[in-house]
């Protein structure tokens, strides 16, 4: 029951949210600065977890099919299993534990000291205020980070296969770029915004939630990002589904 009405609730602030995007005035400036503070701050970690990513994976696949004579198939596997999973789904879940905890944090904490019941009382929208200018931002960045970790993470791949297994760099770039198609690249990152979208709705959701001071704001920062993590690997299946009917793989 609580999470029908956790569901209902989040439902009810996306509504409003988008009634809100063609209101005037457009927190441009704010929209920016949340772009700055959820995106380039955020490409740190999504650098270590991708560039680590790659490696372990290369590692693990290049031992394995060394075994049966087919390390050549490492780069084919890596880009394939980069491209359409690992580089948007495991950048939204890491990147989003960070972004999301911070966004509830910072409602929540305004909610703690009246702030938001302050912007009702002024006759300002806390929803255009404080919801929409991070939504944006965590729609348009999602997909540059994960791009971004797709190369990181592919590179460090194709450098210690070499290293390790001898498995020349141009050959695990040639044989990975005649799997990946375009529907590959597309599948992936399609899903990113969605999972932007659920990082800001959740973790601004669990912010306004926030009742009983300080540890109120600790409590509702742990349940967004458990939330968070459960709801980008939920939507994750049903995106991939919903790719493989829009794009199939002759694409």
């Amino acid at each position: 029951m609580g999470l029908l009405v956790h569901l209902g609730q989040l439902g009810r602030m996306a509504a409003a949210a988008m009634r809100a995007v063609a209101k005037r005035p457009f927190e441009a400036k704010e929209t920016l600065y949340q772009m700055e503070a959820l995106g380039v701050r955020s490409l740190g970690i999504a650098s270590v977890v991708a560039l680590f990513t790659g490696l372990v994976m290369a590692t693990q696949f290049a031992y394995g099919l060394q075994k049966f004579g087919g390390m050549e198939y490492t780069g084919r596997i890596i880009g394939l299993s980069f491209s359409r999973e690992l580089a948007p789904s495991l950048t939204a879940v890491v990147v989003g534990g960070r972004i999301g905890s911070g966004i509830t944090a910072e409602i929540g904490s305004m909610a703690v000291t009246e702030q938001i019941d302050a912007i009702r009382a002024l006759g300002a929208d806390p929803i255009k205020k404080l919801v929409v200018p991070r939504l944006l931002a965590s729609i348009v960045v999602m997909p540059i980070l994960a791009a971004f970790a797709l190369v990181l993470g592919f590179a460090g791949a194709m450098v210690i296969t070499d290293i390790e297994f001898g498995l020349p760099m141009g050959f695990f770039l040639q044989t990975a770029l005649e799997s990946v198609r375009f529907a590959d690249y597309l599948s992936g990152m399609f899903k990113t915004p969605f999972f932007g979208a659920i990082i800001a709705l959740v973790g601004c959701h669990y912010g306004f939630e926030t009742r009983g001071g300080t540890q109120g704001v600790g409590d509702a920062t742990t349940r967004s990002v458990v939330a968070i993590s459960v709801g980008i690997l939920v939507s994750d299946f049903v995106l991939t589904k919903l790719t493989m009917i829009i794009w199939p793989a002759s694409l």
